[in-house]
């Protein structure tokens, strides 16, 4: 079976992206990394990319008069490398109503929550507040609301007596890191 074409979205270090780079770096593996794009030129995840072989592209966002321009420049490039599903890794942008239907049921997203709960940024913070015993990650279908599209598969830690924000973010991204690679597996594979 040829390998799914995956496209990744990032804005920032790549961590996320990293593990699915290392998840596909196995032959084995259902799915291969087309294209890279970011919105950012200095994201160090180019340089994780480059590393790797992948092809990456950067798009500044602050190069087009609004996000619909943006986003069509994203979906052609995505469009001419044959992506087959898009993985929204670290991406920081709000993505218009457009481009999110045009993959709908072909992109997904990792969310440091557990969702429902904590829906947007800051969700360590938010986790903490709320005294929950348990937090965690989401990977999700993207819609066009935010942090809303059904979850794939989630990933959990307690939080511990004592935990500050940065102590549970490290917590939950190693689990990212785990759960990204193994829902893009399952999904690649059902197709």
């Amino acid at each position: 079976m040829a390998r799914l074409k995956v496209g990744v979205l990032i804005s920032g270090r790549g961590s996320n992206l990293q593990a699915l780079l290392d998840a596909c770096a196995d032959p084995a593996f259902p799915a291969g990394i087309a294209l890279v794009i970011s919105n950012v030129a200095t994201a160090q995840g180019l340089e994780r990319a480059a590393k790797a072989g992948v092809p990456t592209l950067v798009i500044n966002h602050k190069d087009f008069p609004d996000r619909e321009s943006f986003d069509s420049k994203m979906d052609e490039a995505l469009r001419e490398a044959g992506v087959e599903l898009v993985c929204l890794a670290g991406f920081m942008r709000l993505l218009s109503t457009r481009f999110v239907e045009s993959w709908r049921g072909r992109m997904i997203n990792i969310h440091p929550s557990l969702l429902p709960a904590f829906k947007g940024l800051r969700t360590h913070a938010q986790a903490l507040a709320a005294g929950v015993a348990e937090h965690g990650c989401t990977v999700h279908w993207v819609t066009p609301t935010l942090d809303d599209g059904p979850a794939i598969l989630q990933g959990k830690v307690p939080v511990l007596a004592g935990d500050t924000e940065e102590t549970l973010a490290a917590r939950v991204l190693e689990v990212e890191h785990r759960v990204y690679p193994e829902a893009l597996r399952m999904i690649a594979l059902r197709r």
